[in-house]
């Protein structure tokens, strides 16, 4: 069983997907055990599976398909087999027959591609292949679903006497329908069939005349029916040869069924291992669907989900042709806990419910919509409090049925949990409420435990600020027309939007008015400047987004700039050394011509020889200062290593004092950071001083020093910080 509860799975609607997953079943059975489905209860068990669905994923755009593997429901057989003295119908004989092959071929693409199926091979050599089963039903069983008659030597012979028997039969009447027919007996009818037998149509007036037995007659009663009396002897004898085949096929049945009695364990492993892969297949051609895939499963305790879509939200909007907005989600060391606040309607639930889902659906063994740089962890537990549950049957209130829920959470939250809280602390007393929030939030804080909330409460939004590892969370909107963007920036609490949504909804501007003023003025301040921020973020978002759309074409324009460029080059040096080649072979041309001339004009053969020779000297000297000989001879070798030595030596001493001067810029620095820091750790405080919090780059100036604690304007707001964490960047004047 899994640590996941029921309530769980209903929150997250885990049952909707499993029904989506069972609609690619090819059998019942299959259906049947994906709609079943629970969480596993390990990693380790649960990593085959998804592998197994993973491979099987693969297969789609692999050109090595998995075959088909159609099989049939054998259960009512493997229940007979497993009664005394039953026996199998030939129909049923054909089933195992399917299910046998089909495992047969199965094993052989499984082994013959084990490197691009490894676990599904694994899986499969489990199962053992008994080529008997086959060979025994094909032997007693034809495919049209009959007995042979070859399955026993009686059982041929009666159905060559049946053979004859009808022979005789049909010839009989035949004689009999000629004899009656010349002689004005019969009706114009002649003939009909009564319980699949032949018999005479004979004229009323007539039926005494004609020998046989009479076996009915018209409504009308002018024709009555007779079988003829030589044809009744033989059919006589074919019911006797009909009921001693009867009881031969049951004999042979019972032979066959006491054979495959042998093979019930393998015959029920088939079963299970076709029934499985179906399920497995269900899984792949589901996350086919969805585009899902798997993403790497971590020991380091963490959740980031790239890019991750809600799959029933992903299917219902796909056949609505609507786009569905993508979730970038982190949990780890650093953000334990995420806070979502905002308005209503602007998918906060969705959000928080995305992450659980699929958590949920990949410790089910089912592949998530998430980009392939996702990562997770398995959680032993996954805790839910989502939508509003009151109880009519136990006369529980919204609220106390959440307080009990909470009492679980706090009994049952660990390390290695995820929790998710959709509109945390409602139900009570804003103020009441949302202290107890608080508590519960710094328990599960405490207990290192994972994990998303959203709420409207201002005390959680602040407290969420003040705690190292919790970060606020808001859903974007565009801040002129209050629509939502379904988009989670995490950083910034969201405002509420309480008045402007009620302004966009058509509620008087006086009515508004007067209800801020019946509000707590800070805390109308403080949601203002909440509103503001959140602007000012989308702002800088859609800003940023443009940039990097700009920066990404600058960069596509530049790379295809290079390349143009670098086959520029290729070509100017391929044109150069195509120049500089026939410029050699223009002076080559010259000089011989020059020579050749001279040798026309003074016919001296040796003066000749001597030019050509002096000129390929300077030539060859020419060629050698650039191409320089390799050493071949053992001594020129050794001059080549010593002058190399010589140099390496002579960059080994240069370096060493050059290493030597930057030490002694080293410590010259560090002597000055020194004295700073020391000035800065020296440093008190004042009112108007400009700071900044370490590690951060907004400056602000000190408005109000009390005891430990400063507090910093920077403008548009106000903060609460230690004066250890601040960093002077000029002091007040």
């Amino acid at each position: 069983m899994s640590n996941i509860s029921e309530k769980t799975l209903l929150d997250l609607e885990l049952a909707t997907v499993l029904n989506s997953v069972s609609e690619f079943c090819i059998s019942d059975l299959g259906k049947s055990n994906v709609l079943q489905i629970k969480p596993f209860k390990s990693l380790k068990t649960l990593q085959p599976e998804l592998l197994q669905v993973n491979e099987y994923l693969t297969s789609f755009i692999n050109e090595n398909k998995i075959p088909n593997h159609y099989f049939d429901d054998i259960q009512k057989e493997i229940h007979l087999l497993n009664i005394e003295n039953s026996y199998l119908e030939p129909p049923s004989f054909l089933k195992i027959v399917n299910n046998t092959t089909t495992i047969f071929e199965l094993l052989q693409f499984l082994k013959k591609f084990k490197f691009y199926y490894p676990t599904l091979f694994s899986f499969s050599e489990e199962i053992e292949y008994q080529k008997p089963i086959v060979e025994n039903i094909e032997k007693k069983i034809s495919s049209f679903g009959e007995v042979n008659d070859n399955a026993s030597a009686l059982l041929k012979q009666i159905r060559s006497n049946i053979h004859s028997i009808r022979s005789k039969i049909g010839g009989s009447f035949s004689k009999a329908l000629s004899q009656y027919s010349s002689a004005g007996y019969l009706d114009e009818i002649r003939e009909s069939v009564i319980d699949n037998q032949r018999v005479l149509a004979v004229a009323a007036m007539h039926r005494r005349k004609v020998k046989g037995s009479l076996v009915g007659s018209s409504k009308t009663g002018s024709i009555v029916f007779i079988a003829p009396e030589a044809t009744l002897q033989f059919s006589r004898e074919l019911q006797n040869l009909m009921y001693e085949e009867h009881q031969e096929v049951i004999r042979i049945l019972k032979d066959l069924t006491n054979i495959l009695r042998a093979y019930i364990p393998n015959i029920i492993s088939y079963q299970t291992y076709l029934t499985t892969l179906d399920v497995v297949a269900s899984k792949a051609k589901y996350a086919h669907k969805i585009s899902g895939l798997l993403p790497e499963i971590t020991s380091e305790k963490r959740v980031y989900f790239k890019n991750a879509y809600h799959p029933i939200l992903l299917i219902n909007n796909n056949l609505k042709k609507l786009k569905t907005v993508p979730q970038t989600l982190e949990l780890n060391k650093q953000q334990q806990i995420i806070v979502i606040s905002g308005p209503n309607a602007g998918g906060k639930s969705i959000a928080l419910k995305t992450i659980g889902l699929l958590q949920t659906m990949l410790q089910s063994g089912i592949l998530i919509p998430v980009e392939e740089r996702s990562k997770t962890c398995f959680f032993d537990k996954i805790l839910t409090d989502i939508g509003d549950n009151q109880s009519i049957e136990n006369q529980l209130s919204t609220y106390s049925y959440r307080l009990k829920n909470m009492r679980n959470f706090l009994r049952s939250c660990n390390n290695n949990t995820l929790f998710l809280i959709d509109e945390f602390g409602t139900g009570s007393d804003p103020e009441l409420g949302g202290a107890l929030a608080e508590i519960f939030l710094e328990e599960f804080y405490t207990k290192g435990a994972f994990g998303i909330i959203t709420t409207h409460y201002a005390n959680l939004k602040v407290l969420a600020s003040e705690l190292e590892n919790v970060s606020n969370a808001n859903m974007q909107f565009d801040e002129k027309t209050l629509m939502p963007l379904y988009k989670l920036f995490i950083g910034q609490a969201g405002s509420s939007f309480t008045f402007e949504v009620a302004q966009k909804n058509g509620i008087p501007f006086s009515l508004i008015n007067k209800a801020k003023k019946r509000v707590d003025g800070e805390k109308v301040r403080l949601d203002k400047t909440i509103s503001k921020l959140q602007k000012e973020r989308n702002k800088l978002q859609k800003n940023a987004e443009t940039l990097e759309k700009e920066k990404s074409k600058a960069v596509e324009q530049t790379d295809s700039l290079s390349v143009k460029q670098l086959k520029i080059q290729e070509k100017l040096e391929g044109f150069q050394e195509l120049y500089d080649s026939n410029q050699k072979m223009l002076v080559f041309g010259r000089k011989t011509n020059e020579l050749v001339h001279k040798y026309f004009q003074t016919n001296n053969k040796k003066q000749l020889i001597a030019d050509f020779n002096a000129w390929v000297t300077i030539e060859k000297t020419k060629h050698l200062k650039k191409n320089p000989p390799l050493a071949k001879t053992k001594v020129e070798k050794k001059q080549v290593k010593i002058q190399k030595q010589k140099v390496k030596t002579k960059l080994k001493t240069i370096e060493t004092e050059v290493l030597v001067e930057v030490t002694k810029v080293r410590e010259i620095k560090k002597s000055e950071a020194h004295k700073v820091a020391k000035q800065k750790a020296n440093y008190i405080f004042k009112i108007n001083d400009t700071v900044k919090i370490i590690g951060s780059n907004a400056h602000g100036t000190i408005d109000k020093i009390e005891k430990k604690n400063v507090f910093i304007n920077y403008g548009v707001f106000t903060t609460k910080t230690t004066l250890s964490k601040l960093e002077l960047v000029s002091a007040a004047k």
